[in-house]
């Protein structure tokens, strides 16, 4: 898991360096982030069904291949100069069918293999894979775009996809019990069902939808500040999220040891108003200090959000249901990130200024969802 974190993580910075590089438009950048994540998510809860009924690390390393296969075919093609815009967005809409097999089925085991007293510090373990990979991966796709071009860091990013493939075979995972009907439609749908009906889940998605959709304006917004206000490379691009990942790794090993029951709500609204006063930072920035400080705002802010929504998430969910739960609420929870790279694009293409204000806004309107949507009481009953 922490190798294709690695590879998402490059492959994140990657596309959106080589789109700027070799198409020059943000707005192409963003239509290329948004098809290469928002079709997969629609496909989440037949993903459900599938990991709950036919075991999560086989679909795990079909999820690895596909995305490895796409990123690298990018590259290629455009090596050997056939890739026109049509062929771009093609092969990245192709990829999205495996993110949700790759971002669910690892995670949706974290609560099956952990005792329950132990889930903050395991959680932590799992956010610090994240931020682990946010510090390594943009740097590196940085430093390849940087000297060796685009195509290398999408190839790159696809050997490291077939690495993380490699370690799973033969691994072996915890037998559970499904609550199925034998039916994958219907299966898919009571777990459609099951999250819509669940107050808990459904206050998360709106909370975490909104504060993706910052970020996903910052995906674009980003890379544009660093190279065309500041005069810098794609090594400084990569550098900048290395920053939000290094602060993030302090902050969730100290949230993790902190018990949450209950406390969950306050964590998430408090951890998303701080990062988004660390964004506030960007539209000021003249130098890239002040990029960087902002950077290290945000990042600080992730261990309470991602320990108090992963807690919360685990708490709330049957385990029989917890394929399908997961796949459906991390969809939900993510599709703010492609959706908002889609208006980021045309946005820093108007005015980078207005774009990074938008990410600002959206990341504060999350920040207020929890103390509304999210259903804190009674967490020692699952639903």
């Amino acid at each position: 898991m922490q190798l294709a974190r690695i590879a998402d993580a490059m492959a994140g910075v990657s596309l959106i360096l080589f789109v700027l590089e070799r198409f020059h438009s943000p707005a192409l950048a963003g239509a290329t982030a948004f098809l290469a994540i928002f079709p997969g998510l629609l496909l989440a809860p037949l993903v459900g069904a599938l990991l709950d009924r036919h075991g999560r690390l086989r679909l795990v390393v079909f999820g690895y291949l596909l995305a490895a296969f796409t990123y690298t075919l990018i590259g290629v093609l455009s090596f050997f100069h056939a890739l026109p815009v049509w062929a771009l967005l093609g092969v990245a809409l192709a990829a999205s069918p495996g993110r949700p097999f790759a971002e669910t089925g690892l995670r949706s085991l974290f609560p099956l293999l952990v005792p329950r007293e132990l889930w903050e510090r395991a959680n932590a373990v799992d956010s610090n894979g994240y931020v682990v990979a946010a510090v390594i991966g943009p740097p590196a796709a940085g430093f390849i775009v940087g000297f060796l071009g685009g195509e290398a860091a999408l190839v790159a990013t696809g050997v490291l996809m077939v690495m993380g493939a490699t370690v799973l075979l033969g691994t072996r995972e915890p037998e559970t019990e499904v609550a199925s009907t034998g039916n994958l439609l219907r299966d898919a749908w009571d777990g459609l069902l099951y999250v819509v009906r669940n107050p808990t889940l459904r206050g998360l998605a709106a909370t975490m939808s909104l504060f993706n959709g910052g970020f996903g304006v910052i995906d674009i917004a980003l890379p544009v500040l660093v190279l065309q206000r500041l005069r810098l490379g794609p090594v400084e691009v990569g550098l900048m999220w290395a920053v939000l990942g290094l602060a993030g790794v302090v902050s969730v090993w100290l949230w993790g040891r902190y018990r949450s029951d209950g406390k969950e709500a306050r964590m998430i609204a408090a951890g998303s108003i701080v990062s988004a006063l660390g964004m506030a930072l960007l539209p000021f920035a003249g130098n890239i200090w002040v990029v960087a400080a902002g950077m290290a705002i945000a990042g600080a802010a992730n261990g309470p959000i991602d320990i108090g929504m992963f807690t919360l998430r685990q708490r709330r969910t049957d385990p029989a249901w917890m394929g399908r739960a997961f796949a459906i609420s991390m969809a939900l929870n993510f599709s703010g990130l492609p959706l908002g790279s889609a208006l980021g694009g045309p946005l820093v293409g108007s005015s980078l200024s207005v774009a990074l204000w938008v990410a600002v806004a959206l990341m504060l309107a999350g920040a207020t969802m929890p103390l509304f949507m999210v259903d804190v009481r009674s967490l020692s009953s699952r639903r």
